[in-house]
């Protein structure tokens, strides 16, 4: 299994970001999918997830409205289309698989990580 983030970059406050999370070596269409962000000095914050075919999703509060997850189950890929970015949203982005197609929460696999400044 193998997850790779791309898109992450400095952007001013009130701007707008794309994430993409690469999948391979499993079956994408069966998993739920997680965005987890880990802001500097705090800990793990969950974002945002999305079910096996993309038609369900949640969001944490703080990006509720301004964040979207999505999947292309063709392409394995995920993402996450932030908008209307504040300084508070500076971390380093993950994606996560849980470690089979039944569960939602039990994180197995990890991306390397993306970071996202937002400064001015």
């Amino acid at each position: 299994v193998q997850l790779v983030e791309s898109g992450g970059g400095l952007v001013q406050p009130g701007g707008s970001l794309r994430l993409s999370c690469a999948a391979s070596g499993f079956t994408f269409s069966r998993y739920y999918m997680t965005w987890v962000r880990q802001a500097p000095g705090k800990g793990l914050e969950w974002v945002s997830d999305i079910n096996s075919s993309g038609g369900a999703s949640s969001y944490a509060d703080s990006v509720k409205g301004r964040f979207t997850i999505s999947k292309d189950n063709a392409k394995y890929t995920l993402y996450l289309q932030m908008s209307s970015l504040k300084p508070d949203a500076t971390a380093l982005y993950y994606c996560a698989a849980p470690v089979d197609g039944s569960s939602r929460w039990k994180f197995a696999y990890w991306g390397q990580g993306a970071q996202v400044p937002v400064y001015s």
